[in-house]
């Protein structure tokens, strides 16, 4: 008889015939299979089992084919058991949100149908990566670095951070998409006494009304239709720790009582429950909207702004830092070759000219997005400002601040670099005749190796 390997696996499926199949071929090889169709037992069941392994369906609301539904779940899985690696199925073999789920926390994916080998392959090579995060958490590693940088916006939010991460006032954070508030608020938490607790995070921006108060409050058996055991809310399951509520300024304002009431009492009350639990909760906040401008037009309650914002810390866009722009690229180059195993890779000479001028409107997100595209799309060790695409965008300049000469200039270079020093082709571009565009590279002396 075959020895089944040492190994608990989860499969979330919302088909029956799915679960079945997969425990079927998996329980004959590893010790101990669980199941579930519904998402929000996976709390419970982690909760519950240190799991190795969870197959996760990306698409598991029936009607819902672009996999949009599971694609949060990785993240959240991972910051509730760091141990347990990540599987994503899917029938549709979308390769673009199947990479997307690698980004925020999937180790591989695999499409339905699948071949029973390579399922099996797929797995053993997962709980080869759980034995190496167990060895790795279990070392005690050195908390997680963040890149900070030299402007002065930036080191004095990281200041006031460290002092306010030492108490237990709650924090608002304050910034446009993009601006790291995420990794802000874990900076915040990890400083904290709070450290080896949880910290939770939760996108308000994506929370549905219909979900609100059970996914943050929790719900005991038979409180509705589908509500068949207990179930702890977020802020439960961040007890002793820190609950990070992203985007607070999406709240409508006929929920904000309800949050409100939980932070004044420090006690949450399950639905279908009439007794409150106490809580011991840090509370972090954060916002890219004008927070003070929607409690101005009624549509944010200011006594809730009020118990938020104990200590407010505004995050700089990546435009009002630009000597951060080439380090932090590099930081983030560094970091996510050794994510995809390509640590050679390194960028153009004039890289940083061309990134220093691009706008960032989505800020260090954007920079992370475009510098993790070119290193997985790169055919060789070094990235190019092609790569990176930051040559087709408008400048958002003013003339007052740059000449129209200038603007002129940077126009030239990046068509000859986009045309790769062809005259007539940047000529045609630019609207100019070659006489022109030759008299205008004598103007601004721009060199032209054609």
């Amino acid at each position: 008889m075959m020895r089944k390997k040492q190994a608990k696996i989860l499969i979330v499926d919302d088909q029956e015939e799915i679960l079945f199949s997969a425990k079927m071929i998996l329980k004959k090889h590893f010790e101990e299979i669980f199941t579930t169709n519904d998402p929000k037992k996976i709390i419970t069941i982690l909760g519950e089992n240190q799991i190795d392994v969870v197959l996760l369906d990306m698409n598991y609301r029936i009607g819902f084919e672009d996999g949009r539904e599971g694609i949060h779940l990785p993240k959240e899985i991972k910051t509730l058991s760091p141990k347990t690696v990540v599987l994503l199925m899917t029938a549709f073999g979308k390769i673009e949100t199947a990479v997307e789920g690698m980004k925020i926390g999937a180790f591989d994916y695999i499409l339905k149908p699948w071949d029973n080998e390579k399922l099996l392959s797929i797995i053993d090579k997962a709980i080869v990566e759980s034995r190496k995060l167990n060895r790795t958490l279990n070392s005690e590693p050195a908390p997680k670095k963040h890149f900070i940088g030299s402007s002065y916006k930036i080191k004095q939010a990281y200041s006031i951070a460290e002092k306010v991460a030492k108490t237990d006032a709650n924090v608002l954070i304050l910034g446009e998409n993009g601006t790291g508030k995420f990794v802000f608020a874990e900076h915040i938490h990890q400083h904290s006494d709070r450290k080896d607790k949880p910290f939770i995070h939760i996108d308000l921006g994506s929370l549905s009304e219909n979900l609100f108060e059970s996914e943050l409050f929790g719900y005991a058996k038979g409180a509705f239709t589908d509500a068949k055991t207990d179930t702890p809310g977020r802020f439960e399951i961040a007890d002793n720790g820190t609950i990070f509520l992203d985007e607070i300024g999406n709240i409508p304002l006929h929920l904000q009582s309800k949050l409100l009431h939980v932070l004044q009492t420090k006690k949450v009350t399950r639905l279908g429950e009439s007794k409150p639990r106490p809580l011991n909760v840090r509370i972090i906040a954060a916002t890219n909207s004008d927070i003070k401008a929607e409690v101005a037009n009624k549509t944010f309650r200011e006594d809730l702004l009020y118990r938020i914002n104990t200590m407010e810390i505004n995050l700089p866009p990546l435009r009002e830092r630009k000597d951060d722009i080439t380090p932090l690229a590099h930081f983030l180059l560094k970091q996510l070759g050794e994510k995809y195993n390509q640590n050679d890779v390194c960028f153009d000479s004039n890289v940083a000219e061309y990134m220093e001028r691009y706008p960032w409107k989505g800020n260090i997100r954007e920079l992370e997005n475009k510098i993790e595209r070119a290193l997985i799309m790169s055919d060789h060790n070094t990235i190019s400002v092609t790569d990176l695409d930051l040559l087709n965008f408008e400048y958002e300049l003013t003339t007052e601040e740059h000449p129209l000469s200038e603007i002129e200039k940077n126009a030239i270079e990046r068509s000859l670099f986009k045309n790769n020093g062809n005259i007539s082709k940047t000529a045609e571009e630019l609207g100019l005749s070659r006489a022109s565009l030759y008299r205008r590279l004598e103007k601004y002396d721009i060199k032209n190796n054609d």
